[in-house]
């Protein structure tokens, strides 16, 4: 029998507002864009405003990666929808040498961002979905977006916010055959902490131990401050995939081009992913595709480039997590990426009497008062409660830092006469930050 439409009906029913997938209702924009968009907007209004919001790159593309760019720039033709072979051959090769990882190109699918393979990979695996808390804002809202099962792992600042195996055995033992995927991202957005590899080896037995799937973020694993990123890969071959891309160790995060390195036994995943791939974003940019094997092919001149890039985040990260804990904030210093995540319970009285009570409140009065952008630690999943905030040390020109490090030998740090001359934004910002406490407790 054929249905006739009531046309009528049909309007109120297919309209938007009335029809919001129930998934995306509640959910606002992504909270590292909103912050950014925001900032630009009050220094539009004329306000000083220190945007240590959004976590995007201070540094230029190398110029080597630039100039492939240029040479590819007429290619455009689809590519294949797993991406590129000699691309996935090169970034195969590049998790070999780095990290000892013996897979080929076969194991390797390209996407456009690792942000959009991580929700594919939600979208077609069946398990639960466990996060640590906490942890990049976008993990739980992709979840949520598609309708999958969250688990909240705990961690603490006394343990520098890493996820233990003793919480992982918690969560598995009651029901230890469940499909599970679990992320772990290191260096860690939002706290800059890493894990070490006698940690790592650990926290493998204990995903060996329950089959787990592991999606190991190591998007920041070239920006390591010591340059010493182990992946758990290598614990945990058969259980792990991993996450990695350009947007943050080569400052291409407008380029979106994200890599997942997946083991043999895992390939069905990659297939199915494929799949949704090719009826939704069909391929991932092509010059991009090419410009990004020169990237993961390395050299001298990537290389060199991260190694200063390194040498600006350590002595930056460092010099801004004294100054907190000077003016009395509770905080970790980061060993990787380009995050601080302060807790201010101690000022919990203080920040009470100025009706500041949980974290959107002191994110909000701190940009009020002090222009300080920041993001509050419940857009990372902790409770609303801690007084915790995201800093992402950022706002600088990075191609002039970088350029600056020529003039200073390679095994010398730089000093704080150089961060203040050309990192001055973030030092200006934690000075101010460190001024307002010491006005709360007068």
């Amino acid at each position: 029998m054929v249905q006739t439409r009531n046309t009528s009906n049909s309007r109120k029913r297919y309209s938007p507002d009335i029809n919001l997938n129930l998934n995306v209702r509640g959910l606002g924009q992504s909270a590292t864009l909103e912050i950014n968009e925001l900032s630009a907007e009050l220094i539009r209004q004329g306000r000083e405003v220190f945007r240590m919001g959004l976590g995007q790159s201070p540094f230029p593309v190398p110029q080597v990666v630039v100039d492939e760019l240029k040479v590819n720039a007429h290619q455009k033709a689809y590519l294949p929808v797993k991406g590129l072979e000699t691309l996935r051959t090169a970034v195969a090769e590049y998790h070999h040498r780095h990290h000892g990882i013996d897979h080929s190109a076969d194991n390797v699918l390209i996407g456009p961002g690792s942000k959009e393979l991580m929700f594919i990979l939600q979208l077609v695996y069946y398990g639960d979905l466990v996060i640590p808390t906490p942890s990049w804002v976008s993990y739980a809202p992709q979840a949520h977006i598609i309708g999958r099962h969250i688990r909240w792992l705990p961690t603490c600042s006394t343990n520098c916010w890493k996820v233990t195996p003793e919480e992982i055995e918690r969560l598995c033992e009651s029901d230890p055959q469940r499909p599970r995927i679990i992320i772990l991202n290191y260096p860690n957005n939002p706290s800059g902490c890493s894990f070490s590899a006698s940690e790592l080896k650990k926290l493998a037995r204990t995903a060996r131990k329950y089959r787990v799937v592991l999606l190991s973020d190591e998007i920041y694993g070239e920006l390591h401050h010591e340059g010493h990123h182990v992946s758990i890969a290598k614990f945990y071959p058969e259980g792990t995939i991993i996450s990695s891309g350009l947007s943050k160790w080569c400052g291409a995060g407008g380029w979106r081009l994200g890599t997942f390195l997946f083991p043999d036994s895992l390939k069905w995943l990659l297939n199915a992913m494929a799949v949704v791939a090719s009826e939704t974003y069909t391929a991932s940019s092509a010059p991009i595709q090419f410009a990004a094997i020169r990237a993961f092919n390395g050299g001298l001149e990537i290389e060199d480039y991260l190694q200063r890039s390194r040498k600006v985040l350590r002595a930056l990260g460092r010099s801004l997590a004294s100054r907190l804990k000077e003016a009395g904030v509770r905080i970790s210093q980061p060993q990787g990426a380009f995050y601080l995540f302060p807790d201010f319970d101690g000022f919990r009285e203080q920040l009470r009497s100025k009706g500041i009570e949980n974290s959107v409140q002191l994110s909000t009065r701190l940009l009020e008062e002090t222009g300080i952008a920041v993001l509050p630690g419940s857009s990372f999943g902790c409770d609303p409660e801690l007084l915790t905030v995201r800093m992402a040390y950022v706002d600088f020109d990075g191609a002039r830092a970088l350029a600056a490090t020529r003039e200073v030998p390679l095994a010398e740090e730089l000093s704080q006469e150089f961060l203040q001359f050309y990192c001055g934004g973030p030092i200006e910002a934690v000075n101010r930050l460190g001024d307002w406490l010491s006005e709360l407790s007068a």
